[in-house]
């Protein structure tokens, strides 16, 4: 056995593992603070805060009394409040016994609907907070494409190339450039172009204004690369350059989406073109079912390649309030997008492979930290959103359960029995394991 051969790939497990725990346990972190705070804000004592199950590792006692600690299996964590059996929340009979009425305020069981509610609710809602508070960082580090827009900054390209950085788009194949604000009709202008090598840019460049000779806008260029997609087992990387399929040249992104949409699933030889060396790629596009204005979603051939311009675009500052505005969009389409996918699962309207378990969440962590440290703060944000909407789920042993059950107190003026509770957290639990290794066998059995 060949032990040189073997450590890359070691490497990438270790690098994958480590950014999926990494990634974890920020988003961990992050809930069960929400529970602790709010808690304490309502009155309610914690006795424990851990990050990790199993053997402590490191500990201390603040001045309330709470017990922080990081466990050996990063693997989740828990806030044991006052009162509570254990992690997960159950009655101590006995010491809920003990307690004088002021002590059983302070505890979970003994609370207010209201404190309880309020202390279950948070860790989702902090889920969603830290996503939009991500979004919003993120959209006012990158700003706004300047309207004219300007070369901010020129992609490497085998072809042809006279832009310059700063150089403001006047024209193209001398029809003037619609506002970058009007999408549909800037979007509109791109279609028309003629889907050629080069075209010709008309460009202010300082003073003077000059016809310069450039690639077509959208070429068929790797701006990032889908992780666990056909383009990443295939070693596709971002910057990649496609130059033919299957021996025919393309010079336009929506040329290499025809090829492969046109495939009918068959392999495709790519000719690509990386840091000037020219190599030869193959692979199988997969059919993927994506969602739809209305809803529904369609079945499509893709590849994984997220195309982009031949240089980035210059852009201003955004302003707080429209990056948080976008960022509260963003948390929002992505809610509605996993409820909708999870709907049409149910209904068989789509595959129940686009349902990923805990390998497919560690690759794609592990891709989306090697593309860069903003795809993979971005991608934490996008699996803070997920993580805070599956707790929203009304199964016993999930916050959303626990807030079935305080809504039944709401509405009968009495929590559900102890034996019914018991009764109830099992089956959620049988529900949620089973979910689990169903989500586990998609991630092993799928293609």
């Amino acid at each position: 056995m060949d032990i040189a051969a073997l450590l890359p790939q070691f490497g990438s497990v270790i690098w994958t593992l480590l950014a999926f725990v990494i990634a974890l346990s920020i988003i961990v972190a992050i809930h069960e603070y929400g529970h602790y705070i709010v808690g304490r804000w309502s009155g309610i004592d914690a006795d424990v805060f851990s990050l990790g199950f199993g053997p402590v590792l490191f500990s201390r006692v603040d001045k309330r009394g709470t017990k922080w600690q990081f466990a050996l299996l990063p693997l989740g964590g828990y806030v044991k409040f006052k009162g509570d059996s254990n992690a997960s929340g159950g009655k101590d009979e006995d010491a809920m016994a003990s307690l004088s009425d002021a002590e059983r305020r302070r505890t979970m069981n003994g609370a207010p609907l209201w404190a309880r509610a309020a202390t279950v609710a948070a860790g989702p809602a902090f889920n969603f907070a830290l996503s939009i508070l991500i979004f919003t960082g993120v959209l006012m580090l990158r700003g706004e494409v300047t309207d004219p827009v300007k070369v901010g900054e020129l992609r490497a390209v085998p072809s042809q190339n006279e832009l310059q950085v700063g150089d403001v788009l006047l024209a193209i194949e001398g029809v003037d450039l619609p506002s970058y604000g009007e999408s549909a009709s800037f979007q509109s202008f791109l279609d028309d172009l003629p889907e050629q090598e080069h075209l010709s840019y008309t460009v202010q460049r300082g003073d003077d204004t000059m016809v310069v000779e450039g690639p077509y806008v959208y070429p068929p260029v790797a701006t990032q690369i889908v992780p666990r997609s056909a383009a990443d087992d295939a070693g596709f990387r971002a910057g990649d350059i496609i130059l033919s399929v299957d021996g025919s040249p393309i010079y336009a992104f929506d040329q290499l989406r025809d090829a492969v949409e046109g495939s009918g699933g068959s392999e495709l030889a790519f000719e690509v073109w990386r840091d000037g060396d020219v190599r030869e790629l193959t692979m199988t596009p997969r059919s993927t079912d994506e969602p739809q204005p209305d809803g529904s979603f369609k079945t499509a051939y893709r590849i994984g390649i997220v195309g982009g311009m031949f240089f980035e675009p210059a852009t201003e500052i955004t302003g707080p309030l429209n990056a948080f505005t976008s960022g509260v969009q963003q948390t929002g389409r992505i809610i509605e997008g996993s409820i909708s996918g999870l709907w049409h699962m149910i209904t068989g309207a789509i595959s129940t492979c686009n349902l990923s378990g805990p390998i497919g969440i560690a690759e794609t962590s592990g891709s989306m930290a090697s593309q860069g440290t903003t795809s993979f703060i971005w991608f934490i944000a996008v699996l803070s959103t997920a993580v805070g909407l599956l707790n929203l789920f009304p199964i016993p042993v999930l916050d959303g359960g626990h807030l079935v059950f305080h809504a039944y107190e709401a509405v009968t003026g009495r929590p559900p029995s102890d034996k019914a509770l018991r009764i109830l957290m099992a089956l959620g639990l049988t529900l949620l394991l089973s979910l689990m290794l169903f989500a586990l066998s998609n991630d092993l059995f799928c293609p």
